[in-house]
């Protein structure tokens, strides 16, 4: 592992808590600082260090300084006495960045105090200043005869001893030691790997979690002959992308983001989209109708005289598995254009849900994701898709079992898949499936939004939905949002009526313009190894001419065998 430094300790001089001895001008000093809050120590096994000499300071770590650091770290440096803060960050092996600010110490400001106390044998007064609204002060001494600081704060005071942020976070020196031998910090190496303040930023965030790429500015639109490439699959009239991502595998159970950014290219309406994944674990997959026809999906017959393909899991088919499900707002990106006073368009509308319970589906998997926005115009949309993954945060559950039952969105719906109306039936959708082990605290992920967009289609009607476990009732509500009017300001010229109001701010049934729905978290207890169905009935309102109501449900079990 490449260091930024190499420091050789031949000898320690430590200076006792009676001490106040000025030290060298031409040696080089190791202070290090143990962290406690609210009165108490924290359990610190990674104290910060501070290495002082009188050219330059280093404010690193002892995981660092013993080369037993994770990637990425960072550590700053501060020249003397030009004062030039130069942040370095490792990524990896050989992978190091580095940013220069020469303004950021000098411009510092300090309210000083003729507050005391002592600190390790030397006298120390008060500098207080506010970062982000947190007050910090800063215990400094200009006995010691050095000038160093725990953080980049104060390395111009004197010997910054202990800095309290907010009256009650502690950052206390507890030992300052002559380190002999030392070697300083080749600044002209780090010179040489210089960018500025901003991508340096970026890519240290970047590198502290894992991104997949699976869609970049891909479009999604409705024409005779999508054209796929060895990348990006495109079905059902281009309404349907798709692409095999390979999931790393990890031991942790790492927190898991979804991020899509949408804009319209042509098409100026609210649609329903969904990301997904495409099981392929079973005979039959959303694959082969994607590749052929709806036919060869199996069908859910509830009686209402339709044919539903591809909805609910069979024993030899499991429906997709929805991440995400959200709703375009209304043309931004394309329709800019149309202006209103003192009020701005969004450039493009970003969406990101976390989906971390779903990952033991895809640890070290290769798998498809695709994406749908149900639209039937030439331009459609575009967008990009991203899945992160960030370790550590969540405990990880033993034996986690994860089930597919049904999902109504239609996302063939262009390729002549039936739209989700079975819930005109008493029967509703219902699925069965066998559990071969028994099953702790299960719950089912429910996602569901209303469709009808008239006067009194299901979309603008509140309707309860009840989810049924072996025929007895045992959760229901009625999904409903009020909170669309918060999303006007990505398109506030589009759909506006004659009472002032905008289309983007009507209430709906769970689902907003330009917004996620979030899944429904639904407790069903302990299940038994064996047999179960669950039901979903919702009293969906009757057709008007030609239009009818639906509902998009999705539904995915989980539990602990």
């Amino acid at each position: 592992m490449k260091q930024l430094y190499t420091l050789v300790f031949s000898l320690f001089i430590s200076f006792g808590a009676n001490a106040q001895a000025v030290l060298k001008n031409n040696a080089v000093y190791k202070i290090v600082y143990f962290r406690s809050a609210d009165g108490k120590p924290k359990e610190d096994r990674n104290p910060t260090v501070v290495m002082a000499s009188a050219s330059q300071n280093l404010v690193s770590n002892t995981a660092i300084l013993d080369r037993k650091a994770k990637y990425p770290y960072e550590q700053s440096i501060v020249t003397k006495p030009v004062q030039i803060l130069f942040q370095v960050a490792d990524l990896g092996i050989d992978k190091q960045i580095a940013t220069a600010d020469s303004l950021a110490i000098g411009k510092q400001t300090f309210e000083l105090s003729n507050e005391t106390k002592v600190i390790l044998g030397y006298t120390c007064r008060k500098a207080t200043t506010v970062v982000n609204s947190n007050k910090i002060d800063l215990w400094y001494t200009t006995e010691a005869g050095i000038k160093a600081a725990p953080t980049n704060l104060g390395q111009n005071l004197g010997l910054v001893l202990e800095q309290v942020r907010n009256g009650s976070s502690f950052v206390t020196a507890t030992k300052i030691e002559e380190v002999k031998n030392s070697k300083l910090i080749d600044l002209q190496k780090i010179s040489a790997k210089l960018t500025d303040a901003l991508t340096y930023k970026d890519l240290l965030w970047k590198s502290r979690f894992t991104t997949l790429s699976v869609f970049n500015n891909e479009t999604i639109n409705f024409i005779d002959k999508p054209q796929s490439n060895d990348s990006v699959f495109r079905f059902a009239g281009g309404t349907v992308i798709a692409r095999k991502v390979k999931f790393p595998e990890l031991q942790s159970s790492p927190n898991v983001f979804v991020d899509l950014t949408e804009q319209s290219n042509g098409d100026a309406y609210d649609r329903t989209g969904s990301v997904f994944i495409i099981p392929t674990d079973k005979q039959i997959s959303l694959m082969d109708a994607l590749k052929n026809s709806v036919k060869d999906l199996p069908v859910y017959d509830n009686g209402n005289g339709k044919k539903y393909q591809g909805v609910v899991a069979t024993a030899n088919y499991n429906p997709v598995i929805e991440l995400m499900r959200f709703f375009t707002p209304f043309g931004v990106g394309k329709y800019n254009n149309l202006k209103l006073k003192d009020k701005n368009w969004a450039e493009k509308v970003y969406y990101r849900q976390d989906v971390s319970e779903l990952f033991p589906l895809v640890n070290g998997k290769e798998v498809w994701i695709a994406v749908f926005v149900g639209n039937y115009d030439k331009g459609g949309h575009k967008v990009s898709l991203n899945i992160t993954l960030h370790n550590g945060g969540r405990q990880k559950e033993a034996k986690e079992v994860i089930l597919p039952l049904f999902n109504s969105t239609n996302v063939l719906e262009m390729a002549g898949q039936e739209y989700a109306t079975m819930f005109s039936s008493d029967k509703g959708l219902e699925v069965f499936f066998t559990l071969a082990k028994d099953l702790k605290d299960a719950k089912l992920r429910y996602i569901t939004t209303g469709h009808g967009g008239w006067g009194n289609g299901d979309e603008f009607v509140p309707r309860k939905n009840t989810i049924w476990l072996d025929e007895k009732e045992t959760f229901g509500f009625t999904p409903w949002r009020q909170d669309c009017g918060s999303y006007r300001l990505s398109n506030p010229a589009s759909g506006n009526f004659e009472t002032g109001l905008s289309s983007s701010d009507l209430s709906r049934s769970n689902w907003c313009p330009g917004t996620v729905t979030n899944p429904e978290w639904i407790s069903l207890g302990d299940l038994k190894a064996g047999p179960h169905t669950i039901k979903v009935t919702i009293p969906m309102g009757k057709p008007e001419g030609s239009s009818s109501s639906a509902w998009n449900v999705s539904g995915v079990l989980l539990g602990v065998e």
